[in-house]
């Protein structure tokens, strides 16, 4: 977590959690959810605008992902200075890309080990990780029908509504919060 971000949890040590405002689609994007987005539905929901405004600027991308974190029951969220905005998420709290070498990465470019490989009934594939549960972007497709033809993964049949306990994280903290949250 950024220096700037302990020091202003220290210093406020109170405010109160932020639930619906934050979330991240199957592809790895931010989208910043305002009241109008909200009254939409569901981030998942489909319905044109729920998801809100996907969210351009690279230094405040950066700033998310630098400051991403899960707590004790899996719900993950963006510490924003001393307040924690829970994010919904679409599939899991990562998206991966794949690597001619093998390797895998998060959006932000941080390495992750392979413990798993899962494939739904939809066909996504989701990859276990020492950084936790994440959905294999759809450009890396090719990438991972090399390594699963070179024998370096096998993967394992789920259920898509398993995912999230097998992964130990929450789609959605909103759903879970008290009302008023």
């Amino acid at each position: 977590m950024d220096d700037m971000v302990l020091q202003a949890m220290a210093k406020w040590p109170n405010v109160p959690d932020c639930f619906g405002w934050l979330g991240l689609d199957a592809r790895g994007d931010w989208y910043l959810r305002d009241v109008a987005a909200q009254a939409q539905g569901a981030f998942t929901c489909g319905a044109p605008g729920a998801k809100g405004s996907r969210l351009e600027h690279a230094r405040f991308v950066d700033f998310i992902q630098r400051n991403y974190e899960a707590d004790a029951q899996g719900r993950w969220f963006f510490q924003n200075g001393p307040q924690r905005v829970f994010v919904e998420l679409e599939a899991a709290p990562w998206v991966w890309r794949l690597s001619p070498d093998g390797s895998v990465r998060s959006r932000d470019g941080r390495p992750a080990d392979v413990q798993e490989v899962l494939v739904d009934e939809l066909g996504r594939v989701f990859l276990r990780t020492d950084r936790g549960m994440g959905l294999v972007h759809t450009q890396d497709m090719g990438l991972l029908a090399d390594a699963l033809e070179a024998g370096r993964w096998q993967p394992r049949q789920v259920r898509s509504e398993d995912l999230p306990a097998l992964g130990g994280y929450v789609l959605s903290p909103q759903a879970q919060a008290a009302p008023g949250a």
